[in-house]
C-alpha cells in the first residue's frame, strides 16, 4: 500500500506521460531550413521550436532537431516502404548480434516487438525483423589504440611553446597523457621555444610549472601507488596532493605529476616552495571539512525553487494502467521500489523546506534507465528556470543529463551512484566512489595502527588493497585464504596476546569471510581482537556470516550513511510512519536527507554554486552528511563519510 500511494503522488507530478509522445531526430543538412524541414515532417514551425527553443536563433549544418514523430508523416529519405523479415531465435543470439546481422538498430527490432522491452529473447521464439527503411545499426566502438588517440580528442586549442617547458608540464596543465600531447603533434619530435602545438581544452586551474632544481615531472606507472610515490620521492603523501590538486580525486596510470627531484627530498625545499606545501588555503580546507553547518539559520533567498527530480521509475514495462499492474510491477521491479522509496523521502524534504518559509516547485520525470530517454526529456521540456536537477540514479544517465545542461549551468546532483563520473562544471556527485570510502579507511588505519599488531587477511581478488596495506604496515602478518578458506591455527600463530591485535579482513568469498570471522570469534575469547575492512560487501549479508561474530570483533568499516538516531530522527520518522504506514529505508531517508540539503542550500544564496562559496564546511541529517569539494577538471564530489563500528549489541555508531 505504501508504495502504491507515492507511486499515485508521482503520476500527479509527472510533468511528462509514461506512454505520450514519441520523438526522432533529425540531423539538419545543407540548405535546409526549419520552414521546410517542417514542410517535409507536415508538421507547423511551431511544432518544432516548441522542442527545440534555440533554433528560434537559427540551426547549424548538423546539428540535430527533435521531431514529434506521431504529429508527423515519414519523411522524404523513409518513404521507403517497410517491409519485414521473420527470425526464428536461435540459441546464444542476442539483440545486438541480430542487429548486426540484419543492419538495423535494436530500437528498431523492439519497436517492431514491443515485448522486448521488458523481456528477453527466447530460444524459438518468431520476431518480426524490419529490413527495409530502417537506420542501420551503429557500429560497435572499437577499442582504443594509440593511433586513435587523435581522432578521439575532437576539442583542442593552440599552444605556443615557451622556454624551458616540457611534454610533462604541458601535458599536465592541459589534462593529458604524454602520449596523448604526442600523437595530437605527430611531427613534433622535439619542443622548441615559440613552436606552435594542438592541445586539449580542459586546462587545470593553476599554470604551467618549469622544471628547475628542486622539481621534476613524473609519469605514473601501472601499480604504483600514493604511499610508494611518497617513499619513492621522500616526500608526505598530503604534501603530493597539495603539489597535485588532481590527485584528490584518485591517483591514475599515465598521470603527469609535479615531484621533488629524486634525491633532494622535501627537507631541501627552500622558504617559498615550503609556503607552497603550507598553502593557508588547502589548510583552510581542511579545517572546514570538520565545521558542521545548520543551513536552517542561513535562509535568505525565499524565491520558489524549481526542481527536477530524474528517477528511473521504468511506468513503460507496467501493461497497463490497472491497480493489479501497478502492485505487480512493484512486488516484482526492484528499480522502482527504490525510486518509490526516494521519491517519498523526497517528498516529505519538501514538505519540511515549506515548513522552514522554502517553497519548491517540483517536476518529476521518469528517465526509463535510459541515457537517451533523459536527452529526449531535457529537449522536450523547458528547463532554462530549473534550480537544480536531482537524479537519474545511474551513471550513463547522469552523464548525459549533467552533458545536456552544463551550458545553461543547471546543477546536476547524482543522488545514489558511486562510480567516478566524467567531469562536468555543473555536476555534483553526492555519494562518495568506493575508493574514496577504501582512501578513508586506510587512513583511518595508518593514523591509529602504530602501535598495534596488525594482520592482513586478503584473497588473490584483493590484491590492490592488500598491497597498499603492507606498504602502510611493513611488518604486518599477512595471511592468504586457500581455497575459499582460512585456517584458525594460522590466524592464531599471527596474533599476540597482551598487545591490540587489528585484523584487517578482504575478500569477497563466503568461505573466507565465514571461516576468518568464527576462527576470531573463538580466539576473541583469549585475546584483544578489532576486526576492520576496507570494503563491507554484500557478502557479510550472507546468512553463513555471524552477525553476532561480527558484533564481538567491533566490526569498523568505512560507510557513505550512519544508522539514524531516533531520538534526533523523531519527527521525521513519526511523519514517515504516520503517512506511509512502515519506517523509511534507506532509500528513503536517503532522498529526504538530500533533497533537504539541496533546498536549504538554494535557500542560503542566489544559487547552488554561490551556497558553497559562502557557506563553507559540511551539513549533516538523519542519516547522511555532505561536505562538497571542487574537483580540479570539473564538478564537485562529496568528501564526507563515516568510519561505523558494530557494537556488542548489534547497533551502530561512527568513530570519531
Amino acid at each position: 500500500m505504501r508504495y502504491l500511494l507515492v507511486l499515485f503522488f508521482a503520476l500527479q507530478l509527472f510533468s511528462i506521460s509514461a506512454f505520450g509522445q514519441e520523438y526522432k531526430y533529425h540531423e539538419v543538412k545543407p540548405g535546409e531550413t526549419v520552414y521546410s524541414i517542417a514542410k517535409s515532417y507536415d508538421i507547423s514551425e511551431d511544432a518544432i521550436y516548441k522542442y527545440n527553443p534555440d533554433a528560434r536563433n537559427g540551426i547549424e549544418v548538423s546539428s540535430k532537431l527533435v521531431i514529434p514523430v506521431s504529429e508527423a508523416k515519414a519523411s522524404a529519405e523513409e518513404s521507403d516502404e517497410i517491409s519485414f523479415k521473420t527470425h526464428t531465435v536461435k540459441r546464444k543470439e542476442t539483440l545486438f548480434s541480430l542487429s548486426k546481422q540484419y543492419e538495423v538498430s535494436i530500437d528498431d527490432i523492439k519497436r517492431y516487438n514491443s515485448h522486448l522491452y521488458s523481456s528477453e529473447l527466447r530460444t524459438g521464439e518468431e520476431i518480426r525483423i524490419p529490413v527495409g527503411g530502417m537506420e542501420k545499426a551503429p557500429a560497435a566502438p572499437e577499442r582504443r589504440t594509440s593511433a586513435d588517440i587523435k581522432n578521439q580528442i575532437t576539442d583542442t586549442r593552440e599552444h605556443v611553446v615557451l622556454p624551458k617547458e616540457t611534454k610533462y608540464g604541458i601535458a599536465r596543465k592541459y589534462g593529458l597523457t604524454v602520449k596523448e600531447l604526442e600523437a595530437l603533434n605527430p611531427k613534433v619530435d622535439v619542443l622548441q621555444p615559440g613552436v606552435m602545438i594542438r592541445v586539449g581544452t580542459k586546462v587545470l586551474d593553476q599554470p604551467v610549472i618549469l622544471t628547475g632544481d628542486k622539481f621534476e615531472f613524473y609519469e605514473v606507472k601501472s601499480k604504483e601507488t600514493l604511499y610508494s610515490l611518497s617513499k619513492r620521492f621522500d616526500v608526505e603523501q598530503d604534501s603530493l596532493i597539495a603539489l597535485n590538486p588532481a590527485l584528490k580525486e584518485g591517483l591514475k596510470t599515465g598521470m603527469v605529476l609535479k615531484v621533488p627531484n629524486k634525491g633532494e627530498g622535501m627537507g631541501n625545499l627552500d622558504e617559498s616552495e615550503t609556503e607552497e606545501l603550507n598553502d593557508p588555503d588547502r589548510l583552510e580546507e581542511e579545517d572546514f571539512a570538520s565545521t558542521k553547518l545548520d543551513l536552517r539559520n542561513t535562509i535568505r533567498n525565499r524565491e520558489t525553487k524549481e526542481i527536477a527530480l530524474m528517477l528511473p521509475f521504468n511506468l513503460h514495462k507496467i501493461a497497463s494502467d490497472s491497480l493489479g499492474d501497478y502492485k505487480k510491477a512493484i512486488q516484482t521491479e526492484r528499480v522502482l521500489r527504490i525510486s518509490l522509496d526516494f521519491y517519498g523521502g523526497a517528498l516529505m524534504a519538501v514538505e519540511e523546506a515549506k515548513e522552514l518559509g522554502i517553497s519548491a516547485r517540483v517536476s518529476t520525470y521518469d528517465t526509463r534507465q535510459n541515457a537517451g530517454e533523459v536527452v529526449n526529456i531535457i529537449n522536450t521540456n523547458n528547463f532554462d528556470n530549473v534550480d537544480a536537477v536531482i537524479g537519474p540514479f545511474l551513471q550513463n544517465s547522469t552523464e548525459a543529463a549533467a552533458a545536456r545542461l552544463e551550458p545553461k549551468g543547471i546543477p546536476v546532483i547524482s543522488p545514489l551512484s558511486n562510480r567516478s563520473m566524467r567531469p562536468f562544471d555543473n555536476l555534483f556527485q553526492s555519494r562518495p566512489t568506493d575508493n574514496m570510502l577504501q582512501d578513508a579507511m586506510l587512513e583511518y588505519l595508518e593514523e591509529n595502527g602504530d602501535d598495534k599488531n596488525i594482520v592482513i587477511i586478503a584473497d588473490g581478488q584483493a590484491y590492490q588493497v592488500k598491497e597498499r596495506l603492507r606498504n602502510i604496515f611493513p611488518s604486518a602478518r599477512v595471511i592468504t585464504p586457500s581455497s575459499g578458506n582460512v585456517k584458525e591455527s594460522e590466524i592464531k600463530n599471527a596474533l599476540v596476546e597482551g598487545r591490540e591485535n587489528w585484523v584487517i579482513l578482504e575478500t569477497s568469498s563466503v568461505g573466507a569471510l565465514s571461516s576468518a570471522t568464527s576462527a576470531l570469534n573463538r580466539l576473541a575469547r583469549d585475546l584483544d581482537i578489532t576486526l576492520f575492512t576496507t570494503d563491507k560487501n554484500s557478502t557479510y549479508d550472507n546468512y553463513n556470516v555471524s552477525n553476532d561474530h561480527l558484533a564481538r570483533l567491533k566490526l569498523h568499516y568505512p560507510s557513505v550513511d550512519r544508522e539514524y538516531d531516533r531520538e534526533v530522527s523523531e519527527e521525521f520518522l513519526k511523519e514517515y510512519e504516520e503517512k506511509f504506514g512502515v519506517e523509511p529505508n534507506r532509500y528513503a531517508v536517503r532522498g529526504y536527507d538530500l533533497t533537504l540539503d539541496i533546498l536549504l542550500r538554494l535557500a542560503s544564496a542566489k544559487d547552488l554554486y554561490e551556497s558553497f562559496e559562502d557557506h563553507k564546511g559540511f551539513t549533516e541529517y538523519n542519516e547522511n552528511k555532505f561536505y562538497y569539494t571542487k574537483r580540479a577538471e570539473g564538478g564537485f564530489h562529496n568528501q564526507a563519510l563515516y568510519i561505523m563500528r558494530l557494537n556488542e549489541d548489534l547497533t551502530l555508531s561512527p568513530v570519531e
